[in-house]
């Protein structure tokens, strides 16, 4: 059966996280003390209706946020979703309207724009990535490359836009890179920097520690190679998934081939230098997964604009 990581919903701990990100950003904006320009120039019992509105097209990501954005800056207002988190939206098309004080609605109104604008950039960038790649077996994955403190909203953004989300943090799967084979090497076991043996010392970890430390034994096992030699050496110990990092398409057609012949319930994931213009050429090699930094690290805000009404 194939094993996935842990999905990202709209759950009590992402709500929790993007309290967290929403109290900052109001310290950032009004620190301890108050919206100057407005308390000068707008009547305290102004009363305003201001829509957001999509100013190109793509998916719209964040509404869920902007009730919470309402909700921390203790805002009384009323909020009305004219569409929903994951929904394609055309340039000009409203997707919220708010109801508050004027001086309210321009006091938070950055806030609206920055949390919509950013996530639904994410779920776009998603989004043309998964056209991209239609007809294919692949699936486009996101992965830790994500703005600090934003992790769980930018992978439910990506949700959003159709893709799958890679491991949440360290703590949710076994990913053995280069960078640990290298420690391996300076220890007083030389032997172990041997994949066959990594996998096997990682499998016996999880059978013998998972109660312990109050882990699933059957956690992913993900090992990442960079050549064809290493992954013919990893795929009889049975890891779930094999990254294979910076290959070429025809190594890749080829890594698909010794999987297919020595080891077909492993899945195999592409990742590495992975752009717009060779995703597709990437998934039609025949690989189970692509996964790309650039959807969280690149991905360009889509613009959202605040129309009074």
């Amino acid at each position: 059966m194939r094993k996935d990581f842990r999905q990202i919903e709209w759950d009590e701990r992402l709500i929790h996280d993007c309290r967290q990100l929403i109290r900052s950003s109001i310290a950032e904006d009004l620190d301890r003390g108050w919206d100057l320009t407005s308390i000068a120039l707008i009547d305290s019992k102004q009363e305003a209706k201001a829509a957001l509105v999509a100013r190109e097209p793509g998916v719209i990501c964040g509404l869920k946020a902007c009730e919470l954005i309402l909700q921390e800056a203790d805002v009384a207002h009323s909020f009305q979703q004219h569409a929903q988190d994951g929904e394609l939206v055309s340039a000009g098309a409203p997707v919220a309207q708010i109801c508050a004080s004027a001086r309210d609605l321009l006091a938070t109104e950055r806030l609206l724009l920055n949390f919509t604008g950013r996530m639904s950039g994410v779920a776009s960038a998603t989004r043309r990535c998964i056209d991209e790649i239609a007809g294919t077996n692949a699936q486009i994955y996101d992965t830790r490359k994500t703005l600090p403190g934003w992790r769980r909203l930018d992978k439910y953004a990506v949700r959003c836009g159709g893709g799958t989300n890679h491991r949440t943090g360290l703590f949710d799967a076994i990913l053995v890179k280069d960078n640990h084979l290298a420690q391996i090497k300076k220890s007083t076991q030389p032997v172990e920097t041997n994949l066959i043996n990594v996998v096997h010392k990682v499998r016996s970890f999880l059978k013998h520690q998972a109660a312990q430390l109050d882990l699933d034994p059957e956690t992913i096992v993900e090992v990442e190679v960079d050549s064809l030699i290493q992954l013919k050496e990893v795929l009889p110990t049975g890891p779930d998934i094999v990254l294979l990092d910076n290959m070429s398409p025809g190594d890749l057609r080829a890594a698909v081939r010794w999987r297919d012949s020595l080891a077909p319930e492993v899945q195999l994931e592409a990742s590495g230098r992975v752009t717009h213009d060779t995703l597709r050429t990437v998934a039609e090699t025949g690989v189970d997964r692509i996964s790309s930094g650039a959807l969280t690290h690149s991905a360009p805000s889509l613009d959202i604009g605040l129309d009074w009404c």
